[in-house]
């Protein structure tokens, strides 16, 4: 495995305000016609796999800047947390929290095959924008998406088949709280996030690292193919509605920073996800939201890029058009088979008789159980207080690998 090109990334670290960017982010939509025109001016610039791979370091290269990433903080011991197992038929669960900055917690839930001997592949499974009424207050929405039913669905049987699943919170949802997700750095956050939970995921002693998976659906759909393009040690992709040339997210956590454009490159989302040829990627789309024209816009171009690497055959576009914008069952059973041949996880411990995937298996636990912070358990005193102090650590981390000047 080459390793991630990203390490050898060296880009001064100054004193520039991690608030500030030197460039305006691209505005978070343009026409249909306007992400087919771009795409077809981007595919005049390779025609071989050395040039593409010229284009995707440079798209690396201004993702990471754009992001505020450059260079890569230091990986600061993840001191993880690990309480509260569930043993359940086919699996067990466990809430999880690391440091990925000192003082600055990613909260989450660890699923675990039970009754199989490792190694084990490994997947990550971000979580998009979804809420849920506030039993308290109707007329208010709980920020809770990885407590979801569907989350819980798709992780518990994830392990079934053979994986260690690690689910996490968006920063500023559900048990995240020490930044909210409407900060200007949330983007920042959520990559340096992810970054850090393949970290976690590889130091699980029963996880092969050459078998590590990533999905989640809308926002956690942006952090699937964000953290696949940038970090080489994930090994197959399925970002779910989430994929678009036009659409770049509405959310500060996808497109609140230049990672789409800078004065050294220009990129979307479909070539953002292009980026992780050629490794195996299956994209979902559905009828309607802004993944509708991936069949003839999106797809073609991804394959283009495979084709270069010969592996045409490892690039999937599932089209669900008259299906809505969410991570529902047949989404899932799109996914279940991808996973299974990619990361060789056993598909025949959750298939039903007739075909199909049985989801029955799995129990939609307390969401209360869930949680790693309790009244009882608290939060770490170390724990940093607010969005500055978490910012003030992570240029702390950057300043630590920064070249001197």
């Amino acid at each position: 495995m080459k390793g991630m090109l990203l390490l050898s990334l060296a880009v001064t670290f100054g004193t520039l305000s991690l608030r500030a960017a030197e460039a305006r982010p691209k505005p978070p939509h343009q026409t249909e016609a306007e992400a087919a025109a771009q795409l077809a001016r981007f595919a005049r610039t390779f025609s071989t796999q050395a040039e593409w791979q010229a284009r995707a370091e440079r798209n690396r290269r201004g993702i990471l800047a754009g992001a505020n990433l450059a260079p890569l903080p230091a990986r600061t011991p993840l001191n993880p947390i690990v309480r509260g197992k569930q043993i359940c038929d086919g699996y067990t669960i466990e809430n999880v929290a690391f440091e990925s900055l000192p003082g600055f917690f990613v909260t989450g839930n660890l699923y675990r095959p039970l009754g199989q001997t490792g190694p084990f592949a490994g997947v990550l499974c971000p979580h998009g924008h979804f809420t849920e009424p506030d039993p308290a207050d109707p007329q208010k929405r709980r920020f809770v998406a990885r407590l979801l039913p569907y989350v819980q669905n798709r992780c518990a049987t994830l392990a079934r088949m053979g994986a260690v699943v690690f689910a996490w919170d968006m920063v500023g949802y559900c048990e995240s709280t020490q930044v909210p997700h409407a900060d200007t750095n949330v983007l920042t956050l959520q990559i340096w996030n992810g970054f850090r939970a393949v970290d976690f995921l590889l130091t699980q002693p029963d996880v092969d690292a050459q078998r590590l998976g990533i999905t989640g659906e809308s926002g956690g759909g942006t952090q699937s193919f964000l953290i696949a393009a940038l970090d080489d040690r994930i090994a197959a992709a399925a970002p779910i509605v989430m994929v678009s040339a036009h659409f770049f997210g509405g959310c500060n956590c996808e497109s609140g920073l230049p990672i789409h454009r800078s004065a050294n490159h220009e990129c979307n989302n479909a070539d953002i996800a292009a980026m992780i040829a050629p490794r195996p990627l299956l994209v979902v789309s559905c009828g309607a939201d802004w993944t509708k024209n991936v069949p003839g816009v999106e797809f073609p171009y991804l394959w283009r890029v495979y084709q270069l690497f010969g592996a045409e055959k490892d690039v999937e576009n599932r089209h669900l058009p008259y299906e809505v914008h969410d991570y529902g069952p047949s989404k899932r059973q799109a996914m279940y088979p991808f996973f299974a041949r990619h990361l060789k996880l056993d598909l025949a411990r959750v298939t039903l008789p007739g075909g199909g995937i049985n989801e029955a298996g799995t129990v939609v636990a307390n969401p209360d159980s869930l949680r790693v912070f309790t009244a009882a358990n608290p939060r770490p005193a170390e724990a940093l207080s607010n969005a500055e102090a978490v910012i003030a650590a992570l240029a702390k981390a950057k300043a630590a690998v920064a070249p001197a000047r």
